[in-house]
């Protein structure tokens, strides 16, 4: 199901591309993720998708390597814009046998081009760090989800897609996690799995109601602090672009989503203000019982993520996965099993 290996119609294995992109970006950083490599340089970020088939996406050819690379720019260019993805470029196989990016040659991949992003200005990065960023740069985060979100709200998406990608993530979510269960040191998955999908068809009218108030928009689809740059103005960066139902979300369900993982870096007091600026722009917010709903969908959503990563041929950073996924679970459990919403302020 993990296998990276290239497909009988690419004449270079991904090996081999790395090993020239290496060259070519001599000094650069390069960073793994689950379905892409990122070479970093002084100035410049380049992305090359790896041939893999994953649970959410395959790119095991080329032709979907490249839809991807152009839904990412498309996608990305509507929020982070067009001078921060600033275009594609073509990995070919000259003539010679040599590989070069760009020019006349066979195209055996395609790079997203991206301008590099201050780390030191990356959200995660400042809250791993204890250096908290100022009120004002959160707030204007999400005044750019205001007007991104307004935009977004003239094509509301079917009805019906985001309910039914809740329930059939909820599904997965349950059997892969207690396929993985030993992994988890006894934690009741079952039990938390029922819960949670017990909990969104209690709340499937209200879910409606909210899609017919055009409150269920085509969103970021994994608003992350490490998918939020605080330079002025800000970036939000990586959006999904390849499941076109992952992007379908309640607003208030991504800004609370971007809140949890703040609060588990230590920032709780992010979501509310978050969700504050939205409410104060005219979005009605769910009830507390929706709200609590979509934090113990993403937690478990999270939790079967993180224990996937057991499934690849070599993980990275194995023994990383267990802990984290039982973190969002212990998460996951105390939105379940309270009658309000976790404590999110400072203090």
């Amino acid at each position: 199901m993990h296998d990276a290996a290239s497909l009988p119609e690419d004449p270079v294995s991904i090996r081999d591309k790395l090993a020239f992109l290496d060259g070519l970006f001599h000094g650069a950083e390069r960073i793994e993720t689950h379905s892409a490599f990122v070479f970093l340089t002084a100035d410049r970020a380049f992305k090359i998708k790896k041939p893999v088939l994953l649970p959410f996406l395959d790119h095991r050819s080329l032709a979907a390597r490249e839809h991807a690379c152009r839904e990412e720019l498309r996608l990305n260019r509507q929020l982070a814009g067009a001078d921060v993805y600033l275009g594609l470029d073509a990995l070919v196989l000259r003539a010679d046998g040599a590989l070069a990016l760009g020019g006349v040659g066979r195209v055996v991949d395609w790079l997203v081009r991206m301008r590099r992003l201050p780390a030191d200005r990356m959200l995660d990065a400042m809250l791993q760090s204890g250096r908290m960023p100022a009120r004002q740069d959160i707030a204007t985060v999400a005044d750019r989800l205001v007007a991104f979100y307004r935009e977004r709200r003239t094509d509301p998406p079917r009805p019906g897609v985001y309910l039914a990608h809740l329930l059939k993530e909820s599904e997965i979510n349950a059997r892969h996690l207690l396929n993985l269960r030993d992994h988890l040191d006894g934690a009741d998955i079952a039990g938390l799995a029922a819960q949670a999908q017990a909990l969104i068809a209690r709340h499937t009218a209200e879910i409606e109601d909210r899609e017919a108030a055009r409150l269920i928009v085509e969103g970021h689809g994994d608003l992350r602090p490490e998918h939020v740059c605080l330079t002025t103005p800000p970036v939000l960066f990586d959006r999904i672009e390849f499941a076109t139902e992952m992007l379908m979300i309640d607003i208030f369900d991504e800004a609370n989503y971007l809140g949890l993982e703040c609060a588990l870096l230590g920032a709780a007091w992010i979501g509310p203000l978050v969700m504050e600026v939205l409410r104060t722009a005219g979005f009605a917010a769910p009830s507390d019982g929706l709200l609590r709903t979509y934090g113990a969908f993403r937690c478990m959503t999270r939790a079967r993520l993180s224990i996937d990563h057991l499934l690849d041929r070599q993980p990275r950073t194995p023994a990383k996965w267990p802990v984290q996924a039982r973190a969002y679970l212990t998460r996951a459990a105390e939105m379940m099993n309270t009658g309000r919403l976790p404590a999110q302020h400072p203090g």
